[in-house]
């Protein structure tokens, strides 16, 4: 029994150190993927008049929920927080943004040709309908990006409202 035992403990000793080296090694991994750290989606250099808001007019109530709940994304602007400096999360945001901006780009919407601002338009209002937008994952973190039913319908009229006039236009 004595044997057994001196064998579970040398054993047991072996697994400490196994389980040091291999916490050790992700900790080296965890610090080494700090030095990446991708470029910031912050431009100074823009041209305002292809900004959605100034497009079409949005009023400022409008305005100011797009720019809460979509811009982080949608926009060549983020706002990064504390954490967004610490890897692998910074690797996931930018991955989000790059997709967010290949699908709509709230700053770029002057160089979209019309039908793909009705498009966009109409893409938006369904993802707002739906839930789809903004993201769960955003959300989570970002509480006051959550949209309420009253902030849903102002959009959504106000989207509405845009949409028929183009459409009386054509």
């Amino acid at each position: 029994k004595i044997w057994l035992l001196a064998v579970l403990l040398k054993k047991n000793s072996r697994m400490k150190r196994i389980i040091k080296k291999i916490l050790f090694i992700g900790l080296i991994i965890f610090l080494l993927m700090q030095l990446y750290q991708p470029a910031r989606n912050i431009s100074f250099e823009q041209d305002i008049t292809g900004n959605f808001t100034k497009v079409y007019n949005v009023p400022k109530n409008v305005e100011i929920i797009l720019r809460t709940s979509c811009y982080d994304c949608h926009s060549n602007n983020t706002y990064y927080p504390w954490y967004s400096y610490i890897q692998p999360v910074r690797f996931f945001m930018e991955s989000h943004i790059k997709e967010g901006k290949e699908n709509l780009n709230f700053n770029e919407w002057g160089n979209y040709s019309d039908r793909k601002q009705n498009n966009k338009l109409d893409r938006i209002a369904k993802q707002i309908e739906s839930n789809e937008m903004p993201l769960s994952s955003y959300t989570l973190i970002h509480k006051n990006a959550i949209l309420t039913a009253s902030q849903k319908k102002e959009v959504l009229d106000w989207i509405n409202k845009i949409e028929d006039s183009i459409s009386s236009q054509n």
